[in-house]
């Protein structure tokens, strides 16, 4: 019996041993909601584990929560709920929202500042993070995948019609001429495709060529901002949409991201194809049968003061309130892991986002990485151009995820010619600003 006593208070002993250092090997985790699939979701898994693997006090854990919309909604409900994650990824417009909801944000340069974290928000490129600064210039979330949308080309079907395949179009003109010519010539059956009809032919198209999308800097100045897409130059570019849509040199992808547009130009139906710089990973993926080209987004050379600069897309990390203080410490090392040369390089190479540091940029290039990959700067080139102007630094518009919803549905009444251009330019003026309208008085 003693023997026996001996061993229990052994045993005893040893287990608690054991979960003392279970509890002391525990990891503080980290929740992450991102909108990231396929490829880009498969990277970032990578790039969380090999964080990870980096340290021994926190573990990030990523959740594919949908597509942006979903993301977001999904955080704002949980939030409410008590069950919010630490770190959830919105996309831009997305950003009105975010800044409103002050008492559910816990801002990044305060975070990094509690944290002492190693963070030098000057090191971010300004075409960036301008879009995610306060009025006095603080950084409220961490820009993570930045793009902006450029042209890609298929070179096969250039030099099958007879084009220079190493020339991408420049102009509007160009685009035109060069459809008609490739659908003369039985190269390809369309001449362009485009996805995001409101992010890429309206919010960048108006950037492109410096003309406002809306009062006080595009929304940057203050709640009551309005939105003034119907000018003559936006209205111009829609009657031509329609038109080269009527004539089938322009092939319409739909609504929201535009998910018919890609299979458009993998499958070569349509030489010309315009989204995001981020879409590099998925294009040089699918398109196997053909070289692909890279150009800037075409503009009217009859506009004074085009092309400007091209405006952000993609998406940045909110910190959420309400979460133990420990996993405030992990998100900032967490973070400063991810805004260093070698991740953000690593990242912007493989995806084809922007790189959000000048580190990361210098660093592709002391590697090389662009002169062996041709075309994979044009979009830092491209939103880098000019200084930005209070039309082209960016868009900042409450309830702005229903108002791009709004502007699909005025260009598809606009396709089917149940409105002119200017018809339908107006109603997405007069309906979006009644949505801003309401998000001001609900918020102010």
């Amino acid at each position: 019996m003693t023997h026996l006593n001996t061993w229990l208070r052994a045993a005893a002993m040893t287990g608690a041993l054991a979960a003392s250092v279970g509890v002391a090997e525990a990891k503080t985790q980290i929740t992450w909601w991102h909108a990231m699939e396929g490829e880009l979701g498969g990277k970032l898994e990578e790039i969380v584990k090999k964080y990870n693997a980096s340290q021994d006090q926190y573990e990030v854990i990523p959740t594919y929560k949908g597509t942006y919309p979903e993301t977001m909604t999904a955080a704002i409900a949980a939030f409410r709920a008590g069950q919010q994650p630490d770190i959830v990824q919105v996309f831009e417009v997305g950003t009105g929202t975010m800044m409103a909801a002050k008492g559910a944000i816990y801002p990044v340069y305060q975070l990094m500042q509690d944290a002492g974290a190693n963070f030098d928000p000057k090191g971010f490129l300004s075409a960036v993070v301008g879009y995610y600064t306060d009025a006095d210039g603080n950084m409220l979330s961490m820009p993570f995948n930045s793009s902006t949308p450029i042209l890609y080309y298929n070179k096969d079907v250039f030099k099958k019609a007879g084009l220079d395949p190493e020339q991408p179009p420049k102009t509007w003109g160009d685009v035109e001429a060069f459809s008609k010519t490739i659908m003369d010539s039985g190269a390809a059956k369309c001449g362009f495709t485009t996805g995001w009809i409101s992010w890429v032919q309206l919010e960048n198209f108006s950037a492109w060529h410096n003309q406002p999308i809306g009062t006080e800097q595009n929304g940057i100045g203050g709640m009551d901002a309005r939105l003034t897409v119907n000018g003559p130059v936006q209205v111009k570019h829609w009657e031509n949409l329609k038109k080269w849509q009527d004539s089938g040199l322009f092939q319409y992808g739909g609504p929201v991201g535009g998910p018919d547009a890609p299979p458009k130009f993998y499958s070569q139906t349509c030489a010309m194809y315009m989204n995001s710089s981020a879409s590099r990973a998925s294009v040089m993926n699918n398109a196997k049968d053909f070289k692909v080209g890279f150009g800037m987004l075409p503009y009217y050379d009859d506009v004074e003061g085009a092309p400007q600069n091209s405006i952000i897309g993609g998406a940045t990390l909110w910190v959420l309130q309400g979460k133990p203080k420990d996993d405030y410490k992990g998100v900032a090392d967490f973070f400063a892991f991810l805004s260093s040369p070698e991740i953000q390089a690593e990242w912007h190479q493989f995806s084809g986002y922007l790189p959000i540091t000048r580190a990361a940029y210098e660093l592709g290039q002391t590697q090389g990485y662009y002169e062996k990959n041709p075309g994979s700067d044009v979009g830092i080139k491209q939103i880098t151009l000019h200084e930005p102007t209070e039309n082209s630094k960016g868009l900042r518009f409450g309830n702005y995820v229903q108002v791009r919803d709004v502007i699909d549905q005025e260009f598809q009444a606009l396709l089917s010619g149940q409105k002119t251009a200017q018809q339908a330019l107006d109603s997405v003026v007069s309906r979006g600003n009644a949505l801003i309208e309401q998000f001001q008085q609900a918020n102010e």
